[in-house]
């Protein structure tokens, strides 16, 4: 391979590498300015659960590290969520030259409203699902049976769902990618709404705690989200590179200038 074939993969490389380093010190600076407020954020989290367990009964730390540990991986995790604009930014900045002018028109709003949504997701597990989901779950405890939930466990449990609700609020923009893309139609979506429906009612269930009423409370969001998605959709039908290849990139590779 000849040296001015190495070039683009270098300059690619440390363009890639200065995208990270963007991102990981936005997460950074965040963690560190929330750090302190460590155990009041994670305060925060746990209020849902401790506001419905029995009388006299507190969440217990079963290792002896766990209380200093686990505020502290919430606090990281909280900083990577609040960076998401920024690490969504460097992404764009990174894979912009390379697309084509109709595309990186549609990318931006893409990225803003597939942040926003996985906001409004785990702002909705956090306001609604989990009073109704802590509420039942702590209602069942047999009798005789204490609820003391482990600090690390309650973590690995909420950022789950965090994630599941958030994840599943993405539904209209994964809808519209792939009529972007013309891999489907909203016709043919429009075809399998009744199977839609189903599914959704599956990934409620596996997503959630085994309650009827956090299984409605995601399946029918996620529902109500894939008509949104489907209704607009349409609005980009056939409009992918395959369907653009004729409108070049304006910039080839504005990496290329800088060798």
């Amino acid at each position: 391979m000849a040296v001015e074939d190495t070039q683009p993969l270098i300059s690619h490389l440390i363009e890639l590498r200065k995208r990270l380093l963007n991102s990981m010190i936005a997460v950074l600076v965040i963690f560190l300015a929330l750090v302190y407020f460590a155990n009041d954020i994670y305060q925060l989290v746990s209020a849902p659960l401790i506001k419905h367990m029995p009388l006299g009964s507190t969440m217990i730390a079963t290792d002896v590290a766990s209380p200093f540990f686990t505020p502290i991986k919430l606090t990281i995790y909280v900083s990577v969520c609040l960076a998401a604009p920024v690490i969504l930014y460097q992404i764009w900045a990174f894979i912009a030259p390379a697309l084509y002018k109709h595309e990186r028109k549609m990318v931006m709003p893409l990225l803003f409203s597939s942040t926003l949504l996985f906001y409004i997701g785990i702002a909705f597990a956090y306001f609604v699902v989990f009073p109704l989901a802590f509420g039942f779950l702590t209602k069942t405890a047999p009798i005789g049976v204490v609820v003391s939930t482990d600090i690390t466990k309650y973590l690995d449990f909420v950022m789950a769902l965090f994630m599941a609700f958030g994840v599943a609020f993405e539904v209209p923009v994964a809808i519209i990618l792939l009529c972007w893309m013309g891999i489907t139609t909203p016709e043919s979506l429009k075809q399998k709404r009744p199977y839609i429906l189903v599914g959704a009612f599956v990934v409620g269930m596996l997503l959630t705690p085994p309650d009827v009423f956090s299984q409605t409370l995601l399946a029918i969001p996620m529902y109500c989200l894939f008509e949104v998605g489907v209704f607009f959709s349409r609005f980009y039908v056939g409009k992918g590179r395959g369907q653009g290849e004729e409108d070049e990139p304006e910039v080839e590779d504005e990496r290329s200038e800088k060798e």
